[in-house]
């Protein structure tokens, strides 16, 4: 079992610790609940260290991303952030991933945790067409890095104070390397996974201490909390945000899932299942992941049965949780053709009973 650069605040905080693909992570720190709200509202810490980052350098660095990628990299901009996915070859996804462009021969690719060794070795397998050779153009960093993500409407302005850059005004999904809290060639990140806002700052381990003080420092006149697990996941199901292992794997496609919008099909972008992808894209699909809202009270969980109003069996929960700001179930499911229309009654099967749910547009949770 690892240990992040912040394992010991996180003890020193009282955090329920629990482990979390190969790491020993906070789900819980006071209650998700309040945990939840207090980023919707204010800020909170998250350690998100445990995710994965390989950089990506040398003349060939785009040529290679644009190919394993599912999104179009020459619309990415230096200093931009693009979500992406990896197509696995065979329809699914092997993993859902965010692209930081430093300039056309320096990247970095930030993978989930659970998938750092499996993306790494799909990296290794696909980099070698490109003359790009494994510990010189492609590193994996993840084990020197550390990553605090400060996530709230009042995250930025809090994060102020600690740079003499201006980061309040940076626009959702861009980067600056800067000097943060007194460290040097700090990446600061206008991203997240929670829908409130903020930022991700990633630091060397050893800088880890430093920050992880300076940031609560910072926070504390906007009453700053660490936050776990349990309400990073309740925070994105209300975005609606997939969640690799639950709503998306090697079995979904993207299109299935709801995420054309990061499938480019354009005549310079040549990338793995294209040709697959687009014939579903044109031609449609059985299944579609949905998000919605319990009508009736009950709390949808993973792999519960959605059934039509007959009792027919029409698909299965992805995600489901109650949402802490509205105080009702939702969810995500995967449901056939004839029921992703938004308004369309559907029903979860929980304990046996058949609760009346209803699909919604995402986000879940629309704020105001």
């Amino acid at each position: 079992m690892k240990n992040t650069a912040f394992t010991q605040f996180h003890i020193s905080h009282g955090a329920k610790m629990v482990p979390f693909a190969g790491y020993n992570m906070p789900v819980e720190y006071f209650g998700i609940t309040e945990e939840h709200i207090t980023v919707r509202e204010k800020l909170g810490v998250f350690d998100v260290s445990h995710m994965g980052e390989f950089r990506v350098t040398g003349p060939n660095a785009s040529k290679f991303i644009q190919y394993i990628t599912s999104n179009d990299l020459s619309v990415l901009a230096n200093g931009k952030v693009q979500y992406s996915c990896f197509p696995n070859g065979k329809g699914g996804i092997v993993d859902d991933l965010l692209v930081y462009k430093f300039d056309e021969e320096e990247y970095l690719l930030v993978v989930n945790a659970a998938n750092i060794e499996k993306d790494w070795n799909w990296c290794v397998k696909h980099a070698s067409a490109f003359g790009i050779k494994e510990g010189k153009e492609l590193v994996n960093e993840s084990d020197k890095t550390a990553q605090l993500a400060i996530q709230g409407p009042l995250a930025l302005k809090a994060m102020q104070k600690l740079t003499k850059t201006s980061v309040v005004d940076m626009e959702y999904y861009t980067f600056k390397i800067i000097e943060f809290a007194g460290i040097k060639d700090v990446l600061f990140a206008t991203t997240g996974y929670t829908g409130s806002g903020g930022c991700e700052i990633y630091v060397r381990n050893e800088d880890g201490a430093k920050l992880w003080k300076a940031v609560f420092d910072a926070g504390k006149e906007f009453g700053i909390r660490p936050i776990g697990l349990g309400a990073r996941d309740t925070l994105r199901l209300e975005m609606g945000y997939c969640l690799y292992g639950n709503d998306i794997n090697d079995e979904t496609s993207p299109i299935e899932a709801g995420l054309g919008w990061i499938t480019k099909f354009t005549d310079k972008k040549d990338f793995i299942d294209k040709a697959l992808l687009l014939k579903q894209k044109n031609e449609g699909v059985e299944k579609r992941l949905k998000g919605f809202v319990m009508i009736e009270r009950g709390i949808p969980r993973q792999h519960y049965e959605v059934v039509d109003s007959s009792g027919r069996n029409i698909g299965e929960v992805t995600s489901g949780t109650m949402s802490p700001m509205m105080k009702q179930g939702i969810g995500m499911a995967y449901l056939s053709k004839g029921f992703w229309k938004t308004g369309t009654e559907i029903f979860i099967r929980i304990r046996n009973k058949d609760l009346k749910a209803q699909i919604v547009d995402l986000p879940i949770y629309k704020k105001g």
